[in-house]
């Protein structure tokens, strides 16, 4: 089986080169890969700014920098696993629903051939999708969630499948167990308290900002890690986590978020964690800064993820 590894950074420089995910391959075959990147260019399901059907190219283009070896964790990404890049995956403007059946349709392989998915959005609507095809395997899943927002409204415009409905439809569905679920750095204004007891009545703990930053990782860690067990984790992290000063290219930024610093220590206390799957989402390159920083740092999200996966092995 060819194990699968970025281009060498000595024979073709960073900034040459097609542009995939960490520089990995472009591969559909399956065989002898253990974890795949593909996107999901989709942003119909915005409530605000525009722009994540993007997302999936600048975080390619930012992921050039992602080099092998993770020094904190003590892991050797691409040794560990072998990685590709799947490329994107068929999604149809304009159309929520039928873009679901699309991406269950072609995530189906990956995971029913034991392939990790690494997702890169794409508005955060695209989440369930991915987790009616995981479900289909591990059956339901502990959500492990890093965001401003729960996304656990009823509708949108009238809309059952938003970016800020997909948990609640998640849970309908009966793909998460939401006791077992920790939602995690939500903040800014909202329309009133009802907004915060939607995701505390349908079952996840729900951990506001200033707690978790009062929290710190550790103990974030431990809270998650005692919730979800030995089970199939599904880790979505949403770049409006982040800071707008971190990163600005985002659809519905809120101020008083975290740095990148905050926010890949709460990731690495996660080691041991069993991941099934991710996604990072919400990228809107058109309003990003101009050192790409939303990008990059998503870039980084996602190998941090790959990290979580080689330490943790599969559920």
């Amino acid at each position: 089986m060819p194990h699968y590894r970025p281009l060498d950074a000595q024979v073709i420089p960073r900034f040459a080169g097609v542009r995939t995910f960490m520089r990995a391959p472009h591969v559909t075959d399956l065989a002898g890969v253990d974890a795949a990147a593909f996107g999901i260019p989709f942003d119909t399901a915005t409530s605000y700014r525009t722009g994540p059907r993007f997302g999936p190219e600048a975080i390619r283009s930012a992921s050039a920098l992602l080099r092998p070896y993770h020094p904190v964790l003590k892991v050797n990404v691409v040794e560990e696993l072998s990685i590709v890049d799947y490329g994107d995956l068929p999604v149809s403007p304009g159309d929520t629903e039928r873009t679901y059946s699309q991406v269950e349709e072609a995530m189906w392989p990956l995971v029913d051939a034991g392939v990790f998915p690494l997702a890169l959005g794409g508005d955060h609507s695209i989440t369930l999708a991915e987790l009616r095809v995981l479900a289909r395997r591990h059956g339901p899943l502990c959500l492990v969630q890093l965001d401003a927002h729960g996304d656990t409204w009823e509708q949108y415009f009238g809309q059952r499948y938003f970016h800020g409905t997909t948990f609640k439809r998640a849970v309908e569905e009966n793909l998460l167990d939401p006791r077992a679920s920790v939602q995690a750095g939500m903040r800014g204004s909202i329309y009133g308290a009802e907004d915060i007891r939607a995701s505390e009545e349908l079952g996840f703990t729900v951990i506001p900002s200033e707690e978790l930053r009062a929290l710190g990782p550790e103990a974030y860690a431990r809270l998650v890690l005692a919730n979800v067990g030995e089970r199939a984790v599904f880790l979505s992290f949403d770049v409006d986590f982040l800071d707008p000063a971190f990163a600005p290219g985002t659809g519905t930024p809120e101020i008083a978020g975290f740095s990148t610093a905050e926010a890949v220590a709460f990731l690495r206390a996660l080691r041991g964690i069993k991941l099934a799957g991710c996604d990072v989402v919400e990228v809107s390159p058109p309003y990003d800064g101009p050192g790409q920083q939303t990008a990059l740092a998503a870039a980084n999200v996602a190998w941090e993820l790959l990290a979580l996966r080689a330490l943790g092995g599969a559920p």
